[in-house]
């Protein structure tokens, strides 16, 4: 079994699921060099890389682009076509060409979230056409899969569930360097991480911090990551000098540190399908606090990694804030069970053994 696996961005998800599919099956990755060429020593060496001059959407070189993909599809002779993200304007109009190998789309969003700039710049029809082209979709859950079903009519059994893999590229590199924890000063660290933009729910977490001013005066903030400016919100902060504001792209080594430094990781998003934050911080042991949207309850709760509060409620935030913060037992419990987690049935290894078997069910139903 060949499959060969599309995608111009998403590196740390595209990482952990072609070196999990890369056990179980031949894996050809193609992407673009621009993004990935500092990542190449990441992947397995059983994935077969090419990195590609890989265009940005509005550029004049997009059709020699496609014409050179399809060469070596058709070089290659994989027995599918796996699109990692559906997000890729341009592979609308080469993927015709590459009948009859069977197309796969895995599916991430099905709606684009609140404030997130960077999805809005690709046309609204774009995301949707690919799906329509495929006819096998792959999604992180049962809810995102209904999503689907009632958007698309797609028949069920070619809509397939995957859960989101663990990410274990920070913690093995926080291991590669030895990187240590800071040392325990009594403080209690919290950690927002990602892009953030308004569905994260900073403004929330906020509300939260300035709720616990008196009652946990050791609580410290960290949000770390480009897109909104925390300090837009300093009229709603309990104490500012609590927080520590990194809002720009976090280098590797930091990215591990601030999840080494962090004793809870939230999640206090307004929407949202999965999250990438959470298999990172999952392959950390960290216990999480996570609102009810997308398919992060049906993610925490059965495998007991951390609490679950409304969205949009900063004072449900707050309470699991202190619950934990109050109790290292707990946290610990948590943190143990997001790491086994992680390494056992959310692993690489064992999301990529599922790949591979609807892989097998895709090419044998053609």
């Amino acid at each position: 079994m060949k499959a060969l696996l599309l995608v111009s961005e998403l590196e740390d998800y595209t990482i952990s699921f072609a070196n999990g599919v890369a056990g179980h099956a031949q894996v050809v990755l193609a992407v673009p060099r621009r993004r990935y060429a500092r990542l190449a020593s990441w992947l397995d060496p059983a994935v077969d890389l090419h990195l590609m001059d890989w265009p940005r959407h509005r550029s004049l070189s997009n059709p020699w682009f496609l014409h050179q993909l399809t060469r070596l599809i058709r070089r290659e002779r994989p027995d599918l076509i796996h699109l990692l993200s559906n997000s890729t304007l341009w592979l609308n109009f080469a993927a015709p060409f590459w009948r009859p190998i069977p197309l796969v789309t895995t599916v991430h969003d099905v709606d684009v979230h609140p404030g997130d700039s960077d999805t809005r710049t690709l046309p609204a029809w774009a995301s949707g056409c690919m799906v329509r082209q495929s006819k096998h979709v792959i999604v992180h859950g049962e809810g995102l899969k209904q999503m689907i079903l009632d958007r698309y009519k797609k028949a069920a059994n070619c809509v397939h569930v995957l859960s989101h893999p663990a990410i274990p590229r920070y913690a093995d590199l926080a291991r590669q360097q030895k990187l240590a924890r800071r040392r325990a000063d009594g403080t209690v660290r919290v950690l927002l991480f990602g892009r953030i933009f308004a569905y994260k729910g900073l403004e929330h977490l906020i509300r939260a911090e300035a709720m616990l001013k008196d009652s946990l005066p050791n609580l410290r903030i960290t949000v770390a990551g480009r897109g909104d400016d925390a300090w837009a919100f300093q009229s709603l902060m309990g104490e500012a000098i609590r927080y520590d504001i990194h809002n720009r792209f976090i280098e590797d080594a930091e990215v591990a540190q601030l999840f080494l430094d962090a004793d809870i990781v939230v999640l206090p998003y307004t929407e949202a399908s999965q999250s990438g934050v959470l298999n990172i911080a999952a392959t950390f042991g960290k216990p999480v606090i996570v609102t009810d949207v997308g398919e992060l309850r049906a993610t925490v709760q059965p495998n007991r990694v951390g609490l679950v509060v409304p969205p949009r409620d900063a004072e449900q935030l707050a309470r699991a804030i202190r619950v934990l913060a109050e109790n290292g037992e707990l946290r610990s419990r948590f943190g143990t069970n997001a790491l086994e987690w992680a390494t056992g049935p959310n692993s690489p290894k064992q999301v990529g053994a599922k790949a591979a078997a609807v892989y097998r069910e895709v090419v044998g139903a053609c």
